[in-house]
């Protein structure tokens, strides 16, 4: 949607590619209703030449049209859920079981070796159910933009980072522009339930939850970071916001909270038993009003292997992410204190990054350069990780 200044680039990427045997399908779209619109009316003519552009690719491609008046989105199945859905429906209909389904933003860059990457990690792990595929966000030339981005990534980077820590199964980055899977995986999990945005997210939770997801590849994909209103949530609106300085749907959690879901974890096993009181228990009992949330897991899972397997279905990623926000106490200052701590306690001078100076550090004030060094930092410890945590 509305890709003009970005999608050539993309397709010339995919032109570029080593790995001979790609099927480009796109999905060109928009609310039908838009063209009726007078300030949505150019988004359409803009995807209609798109469609043009698409039509002169010169490899083998399948375009699918919901941008032309009368084709559009109509209701409320609409947005980028509906999209990625509408392709991958569209492959799993035809494709072999081991074909791999790629998914791409339209304004994704990524090296010629790419998709080669990506063949070669799943074929070396044919149990995988998906393939989390490690991102860097190339940088704008605007500084404002870049500041933005680059306090979003580092949000983003230090979340991961914590779930590793903890040893937490939802331990993997949701992005639409960087993940893949195999055909019979898709087709196994009933395919992608569409979101107006984070269905990237959904998507891979519903695949952590029937089998393992692989962090870890060769190569990185290179999102284009802008100001966008394309989604309801991500990077685009969370630049837009963050240029005003509204960073509270994407604080800096206390690195303390993240200890509490970890012990959580480790209290499972004897959950299998009787109710164990934590903070997490006290949780998802507000949340689902049952007074003991685990108590028919105990009865249905007779098993501890599958108990506990059964309580990181119930306490998932969403709940996790649900809990961090219940329990967080925004503060003045509190993303720059909650992270310095954390920098503190678990990386030393000898890790490779000098810890910036409480006193003069602030994500709001600090110069750009210092900001892509903590990023540039922050992606040397992810990688670390999804190398050692292959999978998740």
């Amino acid at each position: 949607m509305d890709e003009l200044d970005w999608m050539p680039a993309t397709l010339e990427a995919i032109s570029a590619q080593s790995y001979p045997d790609v099927l480009v399908v796109a999905c060109v779209n928009q609310p039908d209703e838009w063209w009726e619109d007078p300030e949505k009316k150019e988004v359409c003519r803009r995807n209609q030449r798109c469609m043009e552009h698409l039509h002169a690719y010169p490899g083998p491609i399948e375009i699918i049209d919901r941008s032309t008046r009368g084709k559009g989105w109509k209701g409320k199945r609409h947005g980028v859920g509906w999209a990625r859905k509408t392709i991958m429906d569209r492959i799993a209909e035809t494709a072999q079981p081991d074909d791999i389904i790629l998914s791409l933003d339209a304004d994704t860059q990524f090296a010629p070796e790419y998709f080669a990457s990506v063949v070669r990690t799943l074929a070396a792990n044919p149990d995988t159910m998906a393939l989390s595929v490690p991102y860097y966000h190339l940088l704008p030339e605007d500084p404002v933009a870049a500041s933005a981005v680059l306090r979003y990534e580092i949000y983003m980077r230090y979340y991961l980072l914590n779930l590793f820590r903890i040893d937490s199964p939802y331990a993997f980055s949701a992005l639409g522009s960087a993940m893949a899977c195999t055909v019979k995986a898709y087709r196994s999990v009933g395919g992608m339930t569409p979101k107006l945005s984070g269905e990237d997210f959904y998507f891979l939770q519903k695949f952590r939850k029937a089998g393992a997801i692989c962090n870890w590849n060769e190569e990185k994909v290179f999102p284009v970071a802008r100001f966008s209103t394309r989604v309801f949530f991500g990077t685009g609106p969370a630049m837009i916001r963050g240029r005003e300085g509204d960073w509270r749907s994407y604080p800096i959690y206390s690195s303390e909270l993240f200890d509490e879901i970890g012990e959580s974890y480790r209290l499972f096993p004897s959950m299998f038993q009787k109710r164990v009181d934590t903070p997490v228990t006290r949780f998802l009992t507000a949340q689902t009003g049952e007074q003991d949330p685990f108590a028919l897991l105990r009865k249905n899972f007779k098993e501890p292997r599958l108990f506990v397997k059964a309580c990181h279905e119930k306490f998932d990623g969403l709940r996790i992410l649900q809990y961090l926000k219940q329990r967080h106490e925004p503060m003045e200052g509190g993303d720059e204190i909650n992270f310095l701590e954390w920098m503190r306690r678990f990386y030393s001078v000898d890790a490779g990054c000098q810890i910036p100076d409480k006193t003069k550090f602030s994500f709001a004030e600090s110069n750009q350069e210092e900001l892509d060094r903590l990023r540039d930092f922050l992606v040397r410890e992810e990688d670390k990780c999804r190398k050692e945590n292959s999978f998740s």
